[in-house]
């Protein structure tokens, strides 16, 4: 696991670089690589060291902030650092990671970053359950402890499996189960190939799924919500299935 997220400054004030670097220095997980007064300063470390996260003020000489995203190949997590509020619409247009007002408290800071390294931890842990599923595509039953038993479960019976509270409850064609296990425990024991989660309370057999609308599957009678967070790694799964 990614144990620290390497970071940038760009700010012109060197009150607000001082800042953002004791902000920087009191969190465990960011590693701090430089600052700079301005984006041409910047431009040359960028593209060598490739940092995780950019923390990037606006109004700057030279370049501004705003129009120097556009700039960057490959572009950091972008965490825009300004006095003004009136670019918070371009800025998400930009799809910027966050916009913190100056002055922004550590606390604001602090939700900010924590978010960004949660992101890179959960696309660390699927693409190792990607990794470890693959090992399983041919196999054609799981075994699941249900209650006192070890109940086996033929996978392509399997409709989609929704979480409740500490449980999940399998959905198949001929009945529910309910079992004491995680998610990602289950995504290790099924086929990949044929299962994608698509809200952090369901995973749906992609072969069951009767049509898409919006932002919702529909299984039968059962709507199915897609949240953000899993869209688009869902929108790629549909494009690529049955080419594996």
């Amino acid at each position: 696991m990614k144990e620290k997220l390497t970071c940038f400054i760009i700010d012109d004030e060197p009150l607000a670089q001082e800042i953002l670097e004791t902000y920087i220095a009191k969190v465990s997980f960011l590693d701090l690589k430089g600052s700079f007064s301005g984006p041409l300063e910047a431009a040359g470390a960028l593209k060598s060291d490739k940092p995780d996260i950019l923390f990037l003020d606006i109004n700057m000489p030279d370049v501004d902030g705003l129009s120097f995203i556009p700039m960057l190949n490959p572009k950091p997590g972008i965490i825009l650092t300004t006095a003004y509020d009136q670019y918070a619409i371009k800025a998400f247009e930009l799809e910027v990671k966050d916009y913190l007002l100056k002055p922004f408290t550590f606390e604001r800071f602090y939700k900010s970053v924590l978010r960004l390294y949660q992101e890179e931890i959960g696309k660390i842990q699927h693409v190792k359950a990607e990794t470890k599923s693959e090992q399983n595509n041919g196999q054609d039953f799981v075994f699941l402890k249900v209650g006192h038993r070890m109940q086996k479960i033929a996978v392509r019976d399997i409709i989609f499996v929704e979480a409740v509270k500490d449980y999940l409850r399998i959905h198949t064609s001929e009945e529910k189960i309910m079992t004491l296990l995680s998610f990602a425990k289950l995504e290790e024991l099924l086929p990949q190939r044929n299962f994608v989660r698509v809200h952090r309370s369901f995973l749906v057999a992609i072969d069951k799924i009767d049509h898409i609308e919006k932002n919702r599957i529909r299984i039968g009678e059962q709507v199915i919500p897609i949240s953000d967070t899993y869209a688009d790694a869902f929108q790629k799964r549909l494009k690529g299935y049955g080419q594996e």
